[in-house]
């Protein structure tokens, strides 16, 4: 009888582990998209100031460089101390810069601007997560779990659904002191009921070393790639969509954010099914339906088309890839990398996909100040999306099955 409760307890939890950590992740990324939705209402407003096109951008897209270059040295100290101390401590620390924001930075570009740059903390929640649920579960089921971590990314539907209503309705302040209440629930929680994996092997010598160790492995840089197209167009358009839609179809703030919404919703849904698809047939041959997809999507995106019916489709489109080809991603990474270096290399990963989020804003602002038309930044979305099909059909196969094939005979002799 004791034998089958502890028999139970173990088969149980992986799962609870990873429904904790996703809930986490999708608590700190709430967080870290609180400026998003706000951005094209303080334009609007002129509480900050007369701010251009590319002030917003900025705005928006500091959190996200920050979150992105942060997950380098988060990931590394995953791999050194487990997600079970680092998901509460990165929790924790981003409350400050949210209550920061929201008592004493509405009314200033300057102090949103300091306060967006240490909100980033949230961002580095992902490189602490996939390491976390990658030790729970065998090589097998590893695409779909971290998929269904990565659904976490939802939190910033939450953020583009919640806080634009709360901060016209409840009181500016309301959002933020909200979300503070939730980040210190989730890190009490979080203390109190994740474990790491009892295989877990800490990594070993400096963070230099083992930086430039996970560096030099050919996946790494080859999965920069893939998820900066990928994870990096999903955020793009999540924290740029509101005012591309805004300007380019004359919607109101809140509409645009819902619409947001739906476009972050269809990408956290395919999030899962993209590493549960990499898992049946393989991750190559799902990254290169995706990015198949944005391309094309992308490329009707860049005319302007009627918003109903073909721009939707469109953007739901690419939202679908997108989102199916980050779950791919890291599908990928788990099943060819050391399980004692996954985080560091999510580390690499995720600071790519992230600064892939960051770049796009600035540039779809910059041009449209100048163009006055947002085709030009889809286009190049359209040839880059392009370009990493043919990277995926071509390198990273030939890298991803012979490292598979090197891991399981490791595996097997390790068993033997």
């Amino acid at each position: 009888m004791a034998g089958s409760a502890v028999d139970r307890t173990a088969e149980r939890s992986p799962w609870v582990m990873l429904a904790v950590a996703t809930v986490g992740f999708a608590v700190n990324f709430w967080a870290w998209a609180l400026l998003s939705p706000l951005g094209p209402l303080f334009r609007t407003q002129g509480t900050l100031g007369r701010l251009t096109e590319s002030d917003v951008a900025l705005l928006v897209a500091v959190p996200v460089l920050v979150g992105s270059l942060g997950r380098i040295p988060i990931g590394a100290l995953t791999d050194r101390f487990g997600g079970r101390l680092m998901f509460p401590l990165v929790s924790a620390a981003t409350i400050l810069p949210v209550l920061f924001i929201g008592f004493f930075a509405l009314d200033s570009y300057a102090a949103l601007l300091i306060g967006g740059f240490f909100l980033g903390i949230g961002g580095t929640a992902f490189a602490v997560g996939v390491p976390f649920v990658n030790g729970w579960f065998p090589p097998e089921r590893r695409g779909l779990a971290i998929g269904i971590f990565g659904a976490g990314m939802g939190g910033t539907a939450v953020s583009a659904l919640t806080t634009v209503k709360l901060y016209g309705n409840a009181g500016h302040r309301i959002p933020f002191l909200l979300t503070a209440i939730i980040l210190a629930a989730y890190a009490v929680l979080a203390w109190f009921t994740l474990r790491d994996a009892p295989n877990r092997r800490p990594a070993q010598g400096g963070f230099v070393e083992r930086l430039v160790a996970n560096a030099k492995l050919p996946i790494s840089w080859q999965a920069c790639i893939l998820y900066a197209v990928a994870f990096g167009g999903y955020v793009a358009f999540s924290v740029y969509l509101p005012s591309y839609l805004k300007t380019a179809y004359d919607l109101s703030a809140a509409d645009a954010a819902n619409r947001m919404a739906g476009f972050v919703a269809v990408a956290v849904i395919m999030r899962p099914v993209g590493g549960w698809l990499s898992d049946r047939f393989g991750p190559v041959p799902v990254l290169a339906g995706c990015y198949a997809v944005v391309a094309v999507g992308a490329a009707v995106a860049a005319t302007t088309p009627l918003l109903q019916p073909v721009g939707t489709a469109a953007f739901l489109a690419m939202a679908a890839a997108l989102g199916g080809g980050s779950g791919a991603t890291f599908a990928l990474v788990a099943k060819v990398t050391d399980p004692a270096r996954v985080g560091g290399v999510t580390g690499l990963v995720g600071a790519a996909g992230g600064l892939g989020g960051f770049v796009p804003p600035l540039i779809m602002g910059y041009v449209y100040g100048r163009t006055q038309s947002y085709g030009i930044g889809l286009t190049l979305l359209a040839i880059t999306a392009a370009l990493t099909l043919l990277l995926t059909l071509t390198i990273v196969r030939k890298t991803a099955v012979p490292t598979r094939q090197a891991q399981q005979t490791a595996t097997s002799e390790g068993t033997a």
